[in-house]
């Protein structure tokens, strides 16, 4: 395209209105410009688009031609513009969430499920891996924010505290039974039974296997398993010891299905909470989302 857009808007104006004079009103612009402007529009197409008639000008054959392609464009862009005004007017947006399946399921979606209530026309895309490819996705500005374990790092992060985790060793009662007939005692039970842990990616297992090392814990015979959920499964079948959030198996503790495995040392708490880059500008959904939960209860 040879043309700015304001020579095509000049033209598509003096076409509709068929009269320069009219077009110079409606465009707030003198008549001089806009003849000067259909002039070099003239001479960049090579052809005459207006003959002057006794009421105005009207458009010859090619300028008909080239009415029907800039009126077309004309009449998306306005409708753009309208989709994009009643878009503000309801709040749609999109919002992309970066967050581990454990904590997706236990931590995001309740309050998912009321923000979508508030902002039905925000869409949401999530993003389910660990901590750590959560991380990568924020830097990569492929999520606009995460749901996390604190990083030891944040550097161009912003970090809001949810709440405190704390990981704990469990297993069902039978199992536990099974190691004691053997004459396991309670201060070995991790380095004589299966244990079972989320994969080595995941910033828990690296978060446990510092936890064992400083202890000086050796494991003989361990199961990776990269959804919490099967961990928790698998352990209330009796498979072997399982390192869990406690908060998500409060119910099991409860009720006997799963019993605590005592530590000499106990694993510290850690923390979790949404994140953000500091040095994008949050877009509309963003903010509304980062209002919302720190409003929430």
């Amino acid at each position: 395209m040879n043309q700015n857009l304001s020579s095509y808007r000049i033209f598509y104006t003096v076409a509709n209105t068929g009269n320069i004079s009219k077009a110079a009103k409606e465009l707030y612009i003198s008549q001089p410009a806009i003849s000067k402007s259909i002039q070099k529009l003239e001479e960049s197409v090579g052809c005459k688009l207006f003959s002057r008639s006794s009421r105005g000008v009207v458009l010859t054959d090619e300028g008909k031609l080239l009415y029907e392609h800039v009126s077309e464009a004309f009449e998306t862009l306005t409708m753009g513009e309208e989709k994009l005004k009643r878009s503000i007017e309801l709040g749609v947006g999109h919002l992309k969430i970066g967050v581990s399946s454990t904590l997706c399921k236990y931590l995001l979606l309740p309050y998912l499920k009321e923000f979508i209530r508030q902002n039905p026309h925000i869409s949401i895309s999530i993003s389910c891996q660990s901590t750590n490819d959560t991380l990568k996705l924020l830097e990569d500005n492929k999520i606009d924010i995460g749901l996390i374990g604190k990083p030891e790092n944040l550097k161009n992060i912003h970090f809001d505290f949810l709440e405190e985790i704390e990981d704990i060793f469990v297993a069902a009662k039978d199992y536990l039974r099974n190691l004691k007939a053997r004459g396991i005692q309670k201060d070995h039970i991790l380095q004589s039974s299966t244990l079972m842990l989320l994969d080595k990616n995941n910033m828990t297992r690296q978060y446990i296997d510092d936890y064992l090392q400083e202890n000086q814990i050796i494991i003989k015979d361990s199961i990776d398993i990269s959804d919490m959920d099967l961990l928790i499964d698998f352990a209330r079948i009796g498979v072997g010891v399982a390192c869990v959030i406690k908060n998500f198996v409060r119910e099991d503790l409860e009720n006997g299905t799963l019993m605590e495995i005592p530590l000499g040392f106990p694993i510290h708490k850690r923390e979790v909470g949404f994140a953000y880059k500091t040095t994008t500008k949050p877009s509309k959904s963003l903010a509304e989302f980062i209002h919302f939960y720190k409003t929430y209860r």
